[in-house]
C-alpha cells in the first residue's frame, strides 16, 4: 500500500537529498586511459580533499590510487586545463598543480607505484604549463603543448615541445612547432615519422575556425615538412578537430564543414584531400574548452570499425561506425550522456550519465565484430551511492521553446518538482529555478546532478537552459550569439520561464534565476535588462564585459569581441552600466583566486546594488578559483542560494535549518 503523502507549500519540503550529500558525491571526472597490462585508469577531483586530483588505478579487487598525496594532476595550460595526463605502456606522464611541471611516473605490476620524477625544468613557480601529451617511442621523449607564461598570462606562447626523458639532466624542452597562437591535439602515427595537430589563431576560439596540420618527422626527431588538411580554405568555414592515426597509418578527425555538423573525416594524403566518412546532422564532438577531448576511437583488433559518440537534439548515443558499409549501428546503453571514449582490450570504456546514472565510468564489452553488446558495467562512479535517492530524483523532459525570433526555437531540459512524501496544493504552481549555463557555448545535458536534485526534492521546479549559442545543435544554432550575447541569451532563458509559466509549470510570481560565469552573466543581464525574473544568483559571473575584456586570458582574448561585437555593445550590455535597472535582490558567490573573473566584479556590483538600496549579499571564498573544487563551499553557496530565494522571494519556510548570511538592505 502506497503511503499517503503529505500536503505542504512547494519549496518547505524535506528531503534526504542534503547540501553534504550533494557537495560530498561531486567528484569530477578528468580522463581515463589504458595502460600496457590492461587496466583503466582515470583522473578524479575530490571536492573533499580540496578539489585534490588524483590518478587512479583500476583494478580486479579495488581501486588504487596512483598520485602521492603531495601531488595533484591539474594543468593550467589555457587557463581551463584537460589533458592534465597520459599512459604510455606502464608510465603515467602528468602535470602537477602547484608548479606546473612535467613528471614521470612508473606504475608497474605492483601494488605501490614509486614516486613520480620531474621531467621539466623548475621555474619557481607555476610560470610554464603542459598538456595534451603523447609518448614518442622512436625517440624516447615526450611530446605535448606548452604553455609559457614567464613574460605574462595575457602574451603567453603556446608551442608544440618535445621533452627528453633523461630523468638525471633535466632540459629545456625542444620546440617542434610554433609560430601560431594556439595548438592542440599532437598525435603520432605508429612509426612516429608524422605527426598531426590542430592549431587557430586569434581572434577565433577553436570552434571558430581552425587548422589541421601534419608534419614529417625526420631521422633527427626535426618537423621537416608541413601539409595543411583542413581549414587552409577561405571559403570553406570549419573547425577540424581530434586527429587521430589508425594503425593503418590512415588519420582520422572531425569537421564541421559541409554540413555544419562536427561529422567525422578522412585525409587522403595521396591527393590531399579531405572525404567524409560519415554525415549527419549530429554533434559527433563538443567544443574544445580543455584539451584531450576523445569522442571516438578506433577499435582494437578491428580494421575499418570506429566506435564513436554523437549528440542529437539533447540526447548522446554510442554507435559503432563500419567504414567498409558506410554504416552507423547504435549500442544500446543506459547513458543518454556520453562524454571520452577509451578502447580496451575487447571493450570500450565509456564516460557518461543518464537521467537516474551520475556522471560514471562504464566497461562495454563487445562481440567478436563489434556489433552486440555482451556486457555492461559502471566500474567508477562519481556519486556511487546516490542510487538510493532515486525515488527523489525529478526526471528531465527535453523541451523546445518559441524564442520569439520567427521560426527559431530553443531547448532545455525542465524538471518538475518530485518527492515521495510531499504534494502541493492543486492551486499552487511551483516557484522555478532558471539556470543558464557557462561557456557561454557550452550545453545542458539532461544528466542526473544531485544540485538539481536537491531543489526538486524540496519542491522546486528546475530548467536548465540551452539557449541559442549553445553547443550540441550544430554551427548555425551556436553563432546565433555572436554578436548578441546579452540579447539571444537572455531572450532564450526569459521566453522559457515564460513558456513554464503559460504551460502551467511554474509560478510567474516566483521565477529565480541562476548561472555561473558566462551564465552568471546572463543572469545579471536578465535582471538588468528584462522584468521576468524575481531573484538571481551569479556564481563567479560576469558583472562589468569592460573589465572582462581588459582583463582576459590569452585563451579567450577576443572572444568576447566576437560574442558581443561593438563597443557601443559593450556599454550598452553591460550590467555594472546599468545598475538602475535592477528592481530585485541579488546573491553573489566568488572565489578569490579566479584568473578568469576578477573577484573585484563581484564586489564592484554587489556595492552598486547595495548603494541603490537592493537587497544583496556577496560570499567570497578563499582559496576558489573559477569554479568552486571544495566540498565546504559547494555546499555552502547551495544553502545560500536556496535560503536566499526562499526568504525574498518564496514566501515559504525552507525545511532544513539553514543559516543565512547577511542580506544588506533586508536583514
Amino acid at each position: 500500500m502506497s503511503q499517503q503523502k503529505l500536503t505542504a507549500p512547494y519549496g518547505s519540503w524535506s528531503s534526504p537529498i542534503t547540501s553534504d550529500v550533494v557537495s560530498g558525491a561531486g567528484k569530477t571526472l578528468c580522463g581515463t586511459a589504458v595502460d600496457s597490462f590492461g587496466r583503466l585508469l582515470w583522473l578524479e577531483s575530490r571536492p573533499t580533499e580540496s578539489g585534490r586530483s588524483v590518478v587512479v588505478k583500476g583494478g580486479d579487487d579495488e581501486a588504487t590510487d596512483i598520485t602521492p598525496k603531495e601531488f595533484s594532476v591539474r594543468t593550467l595550460a589555457n587557463e581551463y586545463g584537460g589533458g592534465d595526463f597520459s599512459v604510455s605502456g606502464d608510465t603515467v606522464f602528468f602535470s602537477n598543480y602547484d608548479d606546473q611541471r612535467l613528471y614521470m611516473q612508473s606504475i608497474g605490476s605492483k601494488a605501490e607505484s614509486p614516486p613520480p620524477v620531474a621531467l621539466s625544468p623548475d621555474f619557481g613557480g607555476p610560470l610554464v604549463a603542459y598538456a595534451d601529451g603523447v609518448f614518442d617511442k622512436r625517440f624516447n621523449r615526450y611530446i605535448t603543448v606548452r604553455e609559457d607564461r614567464r613574460e605574462s598570462v595575457s602574451t603567453s606562447v603556446t608551442t608544440i615541445v618535445a621533452v627528453e626523458l633523461d630523468e638525471s639532466v633535466i632540459q629545456d624542452p625542444k620546440v617542434l612547432i610554433s609560430g601560431n597562437d594556439f595548438y592542440a591535439f599532437p598525435r603520432l602515427d605508429n612509426d612516429g615519422k608524422r605527426i598531426a595537430w590542430i592549431e587557430w589563431s586569434h581572434p577565433n576560439m577553436p570552434w571558430d575556425r581552425s587548422q589541421l596540420w601534419v608534419g614529417y618527422i625526420s631521422d633527427n626527431g626535426d618537423v621537416y615538412k608541413r601539409v595543411c588538411v583542413a581549414g587552409a580554405d577561405p571559403t570553406i568555414v570549419e573547425s577540424p578537430t581530434e586527429p587521430k592515426w589508425s594503425s593503418e597509418g590512415e588519420l582520422f578527425f572531425i569537421t564541421d564543414r559541409n554540413i555544419g555538423f562536427w561529422n567525422l573525416h578522412k585525409w587522403v594524403e595521396a591527393d590531399n584531400k579531405v572525404v567524409p566518412v560519415y554525415s549527419l546532422e549530429a554533434e559527433f564532438t563538443r567544443p574544445s574548452w580543455v584539451y584531450s577531448i576523445n569522442s571516438y576511437e578506433m577499435i582494437n583488433g578491428q580494421k575499418r570499425l570506429i566506435a564513436c559518440s554523437y549528440r542529437q537534439k539533447g540526447r548522446s548515443y554510442l554507435g559503432v561506425l563500419d567504414m567498409n558499409k558506410n554504416a552507423l549501428t547504435d549500442l544500446q546503453i543506459p547513458f543518454t550522456d556520453l562524454r571520452n571514449i577509451t578502447s580496451g582490450a575487447n571493450c570500450l570504456y565509456v564516460e557518461g550519465a543518464s537521467a537516474i546514472h551520475p556522471l560514471s565510468i562504464a566497461k562495454v564489452t563487445l562481440d567478436d565484430q563489434a556489433s552486440k553488446i555482451l556486457d555492461f558495467k559502471v566500474i567508477w562512479s562519481s556519486s556511487p551511492t546516490s542510487s538510493k535517492y532515486e525515488s527523489y530524483f525529478s526526471s528531465p523532459e527535453f523541451i523546445e521553446f518559441p524564442t520569439g525570433v520567427p521560426g527559431e526555437n530553443a531547448y532545455a531540459y525542465y524538471y518538475p518538482p518530485a518527492n515521495p512524501m510531499y504534494e502541493a496544493s492543486k492551486e499552487e504552481k511551483p516557484p522555478l529555478l532558471l539556470e543558464s549555463h557557462g561557456g557561454p557555448t557550452d550545453e545542458a545535458h539532461g544528466s542526473l546532478n544531485l544540485n538539481i536534485q536537491f531543489w526538486t526534492s524540496r519542491g522546486w521546479a528546475f530548467v536548465d537552459v540551452n539557449y541559442g549559442g549553445s553547443s550540441g545543435y550544430g554551427r548555425k544554432f551556436r553563432e546565433r550569439l555572436l554578436k548578441n550575447w546579452g540579447i539571444v541569451d537572455v531572450n532564450d532563458c526569459c521566453s522559457c520561464a515564460q513558456f513554464l509559466v503559460k504551460s502551467g509549470k511554474a509560478d510567474g510570481e516566483r521565477l529565480c534565476i541562476t548561472g555561473c560565469s558566462a551564465g552568471g552573466y546572463t543572469t545579471l543581464a536578465a535582471l538588468a535588462f528584462k522584468n521576468i525574473f524575481k531573484a538571481g544568483a551569479s556564481l563567479f559571473g560576469v558583472a562589468d564585459l569592460k573589465m572582462l575584456k581588459e582583463q582576459s586570458v590569452k585563451f579567450e582574448a577576443y572572444y568576447i569581441d566576437n560574442l558581443v561585437g561593438s563597443e557601443n555593445a559593450f556599454v550598452e550590455r553591460n550590467p555594472m552600466n546599468s545598475v538602475n535597472q535592477f528592481s530585485c535582490p541579488v546573491i553573489l558567490f566568488q572565489g578569490l583566486e579566479d584568473k578568469v573573473v576578477n573577484p573585484e566584479q563581484a564586489r564592484i556590483i554587489y556595492k552598486a546594488l547595495k548603494s541603490k538600496g537592493l537587497p544583496v549579499a556577496l560570499v567570497e571564498y578563499e582559496g576558489e578559483q573559477h569554479g568552486f573544487r571544495m566540498a565546504e563551499n559547494i555546499k555552502f553557496t547551495l544553502e545560500q542560494q536556496m535560503v536566499f530565494f526562499a526568504r525574498l522571494v518564496g514566501h515559504f519556510k525552507v525545511a532544513d535549518e539553514f543559516k543565512s548570511v547577511k542580506i544588506d538592505n533586508f536583514d
